[in-house]
């Protein structure tokens, strides 16, 4: 009766453990359970992609990329065929960046459409997944993740210059670019 008993509370505090755990959808389950589907393509690129070895860049330029591990980055094509299907999507990955542990950084609009910035870690100095979101109402969206360990957003802001001067190798952002 008493191993019963413990056998029993064992069990009841495993599932207990479990469940607790669950905090919902993340933009990496989102990433993982999508990025095979009809409709999306998907690109996991280190950052040996950006081909920045003949860029010259200052020494806070080169601690901000170097500590960029990889991007992942999967998007939703929109066509005649999956309206439906384009509007659950953003519907879904909106409601996941709606969760407070993605802090803001910056959200705007174009005339393709519009784009928010956020990040996760403990502050906009100590950043350990920088998001990108952009979506338009007549090409679909993208969802950018930049991953790396203590990213500082000052920093990041500035590799754009880099990219623009570096020789980014098009085969798999070209894929992207075919995509849209």
């Amino acid at each position: 009766m008493l191993q019963s008993i413990k056998k029993s509370i064992v069990v009841l505090f495993l599932v207990a453990a479990f469940t607790s755990c669950n905090q919902g959808p993340t933009l990496q389950t989102y990433y993982v359970n999508n990025q095979e589907k009809n409709g999306f393509i998907s690109i996991d690129a280190p950052t040996s992609l950006l081909n920045v070895e003949s860029v010259d860049m200052t020494d806070e330029q080169r601690e901000a990329y170097e500590s960029v591990d990889k991007l992942n980055i999967l998007a939703f094509k929109l066509s005649e065929d999956n309206t439906e299907e384009y509007k659950l999507e953003l519907k879904k990955v909106k409601g996941i960046l709606n969760d407070v542990k993605y802090e803001e950084l910056m959200r705007g609009s174009t005339k393709e459409g519009k784009f928010v910035v956020k990040f996760l870690g403990e502050s906009e100095t100590s950043i350990d997944e920088l998001i990108v979101f952009g979506s338009s109402s007549d090409k679909g969206f993208a969802i950018v993740r930049v991953l790396g360990d203590n990213m500082n957003a000052g920093e990041l802001m500035k590799l754009s210059d880099i990219i623009e001067s570096s020789n980014v190798d098009e085969g798999q952002l070209g894929l992207l670019k075919e995509f849209f």
